[in-house]
C-alpha cells in the first residue's frame, strides 16, 4: 500500500474559497496518495490590526464563533473531529447560502455538531474567548508559513507551504490531479512567488 503523505489545510470556516480548495483537496485524495489534515487560522485575527473595512472587520468577527467551536471540540474530542465539522459547516454556510443570514449562525453550528455527532453544548464556546490562545497559535503557525499578505487557505505539503490555490469550481477526478500536480511543480521552487490574473467568476459549491 502506497504511504500517504500528510497534507495541511489551514482554513476559515467563513472563507467561501477555501471552501472550494478544501472540497477540491478532498477529490485530489482519491486519485493521489494523499491524507488531508485541517488546520485553523482566522480571517479576523489576520486582519484586526489592518487597514480594512469596518463592515468586514465586523463580520469576521462574527464569524470567529464557528472558529472557536471547532477548536472546542477537537480540545474535547481530538482533532480527528475537525474535518466532519468543516464539512458539517461549510455545506450550511456555503451550499446553503445560510452564510448570508448571520443572525442563524448558531443553527448552523447546532446542525453541524449533529453531522458529527457531537454534544450541542459545544456552541456555547462560540461566545467565549477561551480557545482564542489556541486558534491563534495554529494561525500564527499557517500564516508565519506564507507571510501576511496572503489570507485562507494555506497549505502545507512537506517543506512546501503556499495560500491558496484560489479556484471557483470544485475540480473532480483527472483533472483534480493534474492542477495539484501542477501547483507542487511551481509551488517547489523557492524563488517561484505569484502567478495570478483577475478573478471574474463567483465560488461555485456543487
Amino acid at each position: 500500500m502506497t504511504e500517504k503523505i500528510p497534507v495541511d489545510l489551514w482554513f476559515d470556516p467563513s472563507c467561501p474559497f477555501a471552501w472550494v480548495t478544501s472540497r477540491w483537496l478532498l477529490e485530489v485524495e482519491k486519485v493521489r496518495p494523499i491524507q488531508p489534515r485541517w488546520r485553523q487560522m482566522s480571517l479576523y485575527f489576520l486582519n484586526e490590526e489592518k487597514d480594512v473595512p469596518a463592515d468586514y472587520l465586523e463580520r469576521a468577527a462574527r464569524a470567529m464563533g464557528s472558529v472557536r467551536v471547532i477548536a472546542a471540540a477537537a480540545a474535547k474530542h481530538g482533532e480527528h473531529v475537525i474535518g466532519q465539522l468543516y464539512t458539517g459547516l461549510g455545506t450550511r454556510l456555503h451550499n446553503q447560502g445560510l452564510s448570508k443570514e448571520p443572525e442563524r449562525l448558531r443553527e448552523v453550528i447546532e446542525g453541524a455538531l449533529d453531522d458529527a455527532g457531537l454534544e450541542r453544548s459545544l456552541a456555547e464556546a462560540m461566545h467565549s474567548e477561551e480557545y482564542d490562545a489556541t486558534i491563534r497559535a495554529s494561525h500564527d503557525e499557517g500564516i508565519g508559513l506564507v507571510g501576511q499578505e496572503v489570507g485562507t487557505p494555506v497549505i502545507r505539503v512537506g517543506d512546501n507551504a503556499f495560500f491558496g490555490p484560489v479556484i471557483t469550481k470544485i475540480l473532480r477526478g483527472d483533472d483534480a490531479g493534474k492542477l495539484w500536480d501542477g501547483v507542487l511543480a511551481v509551488t517547489q521552487f523557492d524563488d517561484f512567488f505569484e502567478l495570478k490574473r483577475t478573478r471574474t467568476k463567483r465560488p461555485q459549491f456543487d
